[in-house]
């Protein structure tokens, strides 16, 4: 179902029912951009900590917008021994409500544009029927602006938001004023006394003039009539009317239902969240970190500065979360599915070993067609994501005893990847832990190099020749980090270094330890020259809950392969093409033919272009290696 703001309040009902049914929920999110750096290869390396990775994200990728939201709900039918699904495709633009209400700046990335465009994507809809929504802290703003408003007006509807002395004292009217009040004053004493007249339209004047006029004529005339401001496209006037007691009160509860309704709206699409949120359902997603941060970011609070707080954060708005590509990714599913792009994944789970679910669209919603490949349409990626979790799902209660189909969202067979998010492009560190500790490996075999700008891949292989196979990770354009095959020859290489003059070579370990000594300093700055921000910060509510109990999963190992040279791909370019080889570094082996030119970039072209034929053939090989072994899990 194609949700806008014409018809996102006709079918609120319908979201809730949807949600509050489900057994579990699949999102998706398409965006405005993915990196305001030169490319996607900004915010990766093979290298990041889960800190590294969150920092880079939310500095780089949290000024686009999430602009196509899609949910797909799925309900077990047991009597037909089917899913029944729900599908929504949300539209979002953050219109402003009011003059006063937030006026969103966000960023744009040429190339996430034109790929969309070239997916049928339409604009349109969203920057002309966009559905708005604001944050929790947007949202408290706005009820204290109404609740002033409120406080300025007169009647028994809202005498308990007017000051204790409002109607015992004269207000106080600057000497600027008292000629424009006295008017006023006269104008209404007109209309009192005016049979044949009910009310009075006073001319449009300023928001401080209005809140004069409020506080005047509550104190004046307590009784008797009624005040209100209406707001036009151009401006806004007050207008005085002649009631009664019970009158009065009827339009002022009138008026207030109005304003709920306003805020209501107002709030928009986060009213979506909040309902998935209250659920406490089980949300599906695929390589969902940035759709998770987005989510956070727009609809629900801006984003925490530690990893920490995240992940608090995270827990508290998404009880449970499953990603589909990182469950893919591990064993007993790793043996059988080699590429776990969402499209190749998809159609991988309607083979052997595995099979397709049996899964139906509701009465009244629209079914997808997988052969038709909607892809990019963010309801159709969280179908297919549904569909996929179903199917890995399934797989693991065929290995018990008695066979078990479907597996509850419940079930503790799942529960292991429960709150646990695909890094992407991470050598070492397969997944966010948002329940625990993040893996720490050991990463002795790690050199940190720094080197002239003009270097290039087959430089640090030069470098590094004696060393045998090594494996490249870019930083920025003059430092990278280069695994080695053998730990021991890491005292070595730094050894070698000593006396160079246009490279540096350190350990990891030392890398890490000036890393944090800079942060640490940094904090020490910050404090001494932001207290007041720490202060104002300090004064502002806020809520967190704490850190529910850790659960602890041990993944199987990882493999990690990729092509050499620098990375200059466009962001959607680099992520349709890499979605399926999660890290892109550098494999070097001196015995490889491929790598005897040095010649600035000619050995990078010759490696990828190998690589691609033979994915074209079908023959993938890709030089791996076991970075940590840990027990199945099953």
């Amino acid at each position: 179902m194609e949700v806008t703001r014409s018809n996102f309040k006709d079918n609120l009902g319908k979201i809730y029912e949807a949600i509050e049914e489900a057994d579990f929920l699949a999102i998706d999110g398409e965006f405005s951009g993915i990196s305001d750096g030169p490319s996607v290869s900004a915010l990766t390396n093979g290298f990041d900590t889960p800190e590294e990775r969150y920092q880079k994200l939310k500095k780089h990728s949290m000024g686009f917008l999430l602009f196509q939201f899609g949910l797909c709900t799925f309900k077990y039918n047991l009597t037909e021994a089917k899913y029944v699904m729900k599908s929504f495709n949300f539209y979002i633009f953050p219109k402003p409500f009011s003059r006063t209400s937030p006026d969103v700046k966000f960023v744009c990335q040429s190339s996430s544009i034109d790929f969309l465009a070239n997916q049928g994507f339409d604009f349109n809809k969203v920057f002309c029927n966009g559905i708005p929504y604001l944050n929790q802290e947007e949202e408290r703003q706005l009820r204290e602006q109404y609740d002033e408003k409120r406080s300025q007006a007169n009647g028994a509807g809202t005498l308990s938001y007017v000051s204790p002395n409002a109607t015992k004292h004269p207000v106080t009217i600057p000497e600027d004023q008292k000629k424009f009040i006295e008017n006023v004053v006269e104008r209404i004493e007109e209309l009192l006394q005016k049979e044949e007249s009910s009310s009075l339209e006073l001319e449009p004047c300023t928001g401080f003039q209005r809140k004069l006029i409020y506080q005047m004529l509550s104190w004046k005339y307590p009784k008797g009539i009624h005040v209100e401001t209406v707001e036009t496209d151009k401006e806004r006037y007050i207008i005085v009317s002649k009631v009664d007691e019970e009158e009065r009160k009827r339009r002022e509860q009138v008026k207030q239902v109005k304003e709920q309704e306003e805020l209501n709206d107002a709030v928009g699409f986060s009213r979506v969240i909040h309902a998935i949120a209250n659920s406490r359902k089980l949300v599906v997603g695929h390589n969902m970190l940035l759709d998770v941060m987005h989510t956070i970011h727009q609809f629900y609070c801006p984003l925490p500065e530690e990893l920490g707080e995240f992940k608090e954060v995270t827990t508290c708005v998404f009880p449970r979360l499953l990603d589909t590509k990182l469950m893919a990714s591990t064993a007993p599913f790793k043996e059988t599915i080699s590429n776990t792009s969402l499209a190749e994944l998809e159609k991988r789970l309607k083979e052997r070993p595995f099979s397709p679910p049996k899964v139906e669209s509701a009465e009244g919603f629209p079914s997808y067609d997988t052969a038709s490949e909607q892809l990019h349409e963010a309801g159709y990626d969280a179908y297919i994501t549904g569909l996929c979790f179903i199917s890995m799902a399934s797989f693991l209660g065929s290995f018990l005893s008695p066979p078990k189909n479907p597996v509850s969202a419940n079930s503790k067979l799942i529960e292991p990847f429960f709150n646990k998010l695909f890094l992407m492009r991470v050598m070492d560190i397969p997944y966010l832990n948002l329940e625990g500790p993040d893996l720490e490996p050991k990463r002795d075999h790690v050199l940190y190099v720094t080197f002239p700008k003009e270097w290039k891949t087959s430089d640090l292989y030069q470098l590094f020749r004696a060393f045998g196979k090594i494996q490249v990770s870019w930083i920025d354009d003059t430092s990278a980090f280069v695994s080695l095959s053998q730990p021991e020859q890491v005292q070595i290489a730094v050894n070698t270094s000593k006396y160079a003059e246009s490279y540096r070579i350190q350990t990891y370990a030392e890398y890490s330890e000036n890393k944090h000594g800079e942060k640490r300093q940094g904090k020490r700055k910050w404090t001494e020259d932001g207290w007041k921000e720490v202060e104002a910060k300090r004064l502002k509510p806020q809520t967190l809950p704490p850190l529910l109990q850790s659960r602890f999963c041990n993944f199987a190992s990882f493999t990690a392969t990729s092509t050499v040279g620098k990375r200059s791909m466009s962001p959607i370019e680099e992520e349709s093409d890499s979605d399926g080889d999660e890290v892109e570094e550098a494999a070097l082996d001196p015995s490889d033919p491929l790598e005897e030119s040095t010649d600035d970039g000619k050995m990078a072209k010759k490696f990828k272009r190998a690589k691609r034929e033979e994915d074209a053939a079908g023959d993938i090989t890709t030089a791996s290696s076991t970075l940590f072994e840990v027990p199945d899990m099953w």
